[in-house]
């Protein structure tokens, strides 16, 4: 399972060919883009863009063939839950 980063944080080293990728069968994303290290000395929480998470997590159920878990860490709500939920329902 991949959690608390944001896609941006991991996209680039997915490789769809590496046979390690049918490992991971579950994401709880972060909504920030931000680092950890931005997000812990900002004030104020940053919630990301929620149809921006949920088109991520679209094109990583197609690299990522056993990903059957889907969920939201820091910052995510429920807008993020459905923006997600309506992306990776969607054909």
């Amino acid at each position: 399972m991949i959690n608390c980063a944001h896609p941006t944080h991991f996209e680039n080293v997915l490789d769809t060919e590496a046979d390690w990728l049918r490992r991971i069968g579950g994401l709880r994303a972060n909504a920030s883009a931000k680092s950890h290290a931005e997000l812990d000395a900002s004030e104020a929480l940053d919630d990301g863009d929620p149809l921006d998470l949920g088109r991520r997590y679209q094109a990583l159920r197609k690299r990522l063939p056993q990903l059957s878990v889907l969920g939201g860490c820091c910052g995510t709500d429920h807008r993020h839950v459905a923006a997600i939920c309506e992306a990776c329902l969607a054909p």
